[in-house]
């Protein structure tokens, strides 16, 4: 799939420039204007990076990127005989990914940006907080651009993202493309994965952002403490300027205590003693409500149209990262004056009808994020509350019990489901999960029902009009991954279906188009 943001003007640069970048030397000039890790998103004049991976290897597709115009290869000694048969010139480095960033800044031009970036790590909340960063910057007056686990976008122009932070030569591409549409900011969530993997080599952000820490991605990492070195590399002089952490989660002070940049601190907890503070003064199913006071004793009043003490948490996270990224307290003032027009695709998306059970569809998938989401739905709801729960198959198994037990204590019916199995069992992730759930002793209903569909009729049925269903996992996505394909089914779509199947029909006769 071709990258949807790339310069519309590229700079050729010659390939002994390009070679240099990578560390290594070539004394062609073929003009290189791009850079692909996929043969298939090839074009003509790029530079094809032919990356060992886990089951095969980029150089065995050389010919496709050759076919598509690919001016040269970037590869490993593995990859150095296959590439060189295409008569195409080759540069060989030891680890081809490892100099990935600093090729595509060579040949973006992205060293030096004309805008500021906002990078923003943790476990839970990045992409919440850079949607916030963004629709702060827009209320500033900026037009702007961002890029999450949701979706990448530019000015008006938006796609569907494939990865939380993309490879490096499309992260260079996007920002050059930002810099060539007059953006004012952008924000980028940056993964674990991405720093480990290289992916945001070559770009330093202005002002780095912590959220918190909790257990995820034990799969990719020996344990939790890997984990946190991970997030904490964002926090460094070569891969930011100045940092924000969250003290909410136990790890913020130990990013603070290793960090190699300036930091400033922000915590919703009064013990934290963090330089801001963040206090929830309103919380309602349509809203939440807060104050940030400043280390000076200023008070700014916000409203973020998302729910839970978390949302206040990152919004006040995304409003001190301007703060130190130069934005003078009385323009945040102004801008928050009214209540921020925000939405996090598939974060807590909102599919009730106007009578009958609160509904909302998440993309939570730790244990973390169930305990914050399931506090807000409580503070909102005065009846009954149901999970709907899965586990990704292929991913962290570690977290499934903890999963449940979080679920078994929040809420007051535990309802298990199948979601991504892939090629996995489905059987052994719901076990998993119903252990924990039925290894405490709360009082909650567990139940098991594989099918998503009868699930969430299942915890509609069981929460009566005054309570609430929480289905976590799913998010806004229209299909689930079984035994590696692609299954059509949106959540959301049939959470309002099973709404009006109990009585409780939308306000219009179409289910709402999201």
């Amino acid at each position: 799939m071709t990258h949807v943001f790339e310069p519309r003007r590229p700079f050729p640069v010659p390939l002994h420039v390009v070679a240099t970048a990578a560390g290594t030397a070539h004394d062609g000039d073929e003009q290189v204007t791009g850079v692909a890790v996929s043969a298939a998103d090839v074009r003509p004049g790029g530079l094809f990076a032919a990356l060992p991976g886990r089951r095969a290897h980029g150089a065995d597709h050389v010919s496709v990127a050759v076919a598509a115009g690919a001016v040269a290869v970037l590869t490993d000694a593995e990859g150095a005989a296959p590439a060189g048969g295409t008569g195409l010139p080759v540069l060989v480095v030891p680890d081809p990914r490892a100099v990935l960033g600093a090729v595509a800044a060579t040949v973006y031009g992205t060293a030096v940006l004309p805008f500021p970036v906002f990078g923003v790590t943790g476990t839970n909340g990045k992409t919440t907080t850079v949607h916030v960063l963004d629709a702060l910057l827009r209320r500033l007056g900026r037009r702007t651009a961002h890029s999450s686990t949701v979706d990448r976008r530019i000015g008006d122009t938006a796609a569907a993202s494939a990865l939380t932070t993309p490879e490096a030569p499309e992260l260079h591409a996007f920002l050059a493309a930002a810099a060539e549409a007059g953006v004012g900011g952008v924000a980028l969530e940056v993964s674990a994965q991405a720093l480990t993997r290289h992916r945001t080599d070559g770009v330093v952000v202005d002002v780095a952002a912590f959220t918190n820490l909790s257990h995820d991605h034990l799969d990719d990492y020996a344990d939790m403490d890997a984990y946190l070195a991970a997030k904490a590399e964002l926090f460094t002089p070569e891969r930011s300027r100045a940092a924000v952490v969250s003290l909410d989660s136990p790890a913020g002070r130990r990013i603070v205590a290793g960090a190699g940049v300036p930091v400033t601190t922000v915590s919703t907890r009064a013990d934290a003693a963090a330089d801001w503070t963040v206090r929830v003064t309103d919380l309602r199913a349509e809203g939440t409500s807060a104050t940030l006071t400043a280390p000076d004793g200023s008070v700014l009043r916000f409203s973020v149209p998302l729910l839970g003490v978390h949302a206040a948490a990152d919004t006040g996270l995304a409003l001190v990262v301007l703060a130190v990224s130069g934005v003078p307290f009385d323009e945040l003032l102004a801008a928050t004056a009214r209540p921020l027009d925000v939405d996090v695709p598939g974060r807590m998306a909102d599919a009730s009808a106007p009578t009958g059970p609160r509904v909302w569809v998440d993309f939570a998938h730790t244990p973390d994020a169930f305990a914050k989401s399931l506090a807000a739905v409580r503070a909102v709801v005065p009846g009954t509350v149901a999970i709907v729960l899965g586990a990704d198959g292929d991913r962290d198994p570690s977290k499934r019990h903890a999963m449940g037990v979080v679920a078994a204590t929040a809420a007051d019916v535990v309802v298990v489901a199948d979601h991504h199995p892939r090629t996995e069992a489905p059987d052994p992730i719901r076990a998993a999960i119903l252990a924990g759930a039925r290894s405490v002793s709360t009082g909650a209903v567990v139940v098991e029902e594989p099918d998503p569909a009868r699930a969430i009729r299942l915890a509609i049925g069981a929460v009566g009009d005054d309570g609430a269903v929480y289905w976590a996992g799913p998010g806004l996505t229209d299909y689930r991954d079984v035994a590696g394909a692609h299954v059509p089914y949106s959540s959301f779509r049939d959470a309002q279906r099973a709404l009006v199947e109990a009585g409780h029909p939308q306000e219009s006769c179409e289910l709402a188009a999201r």
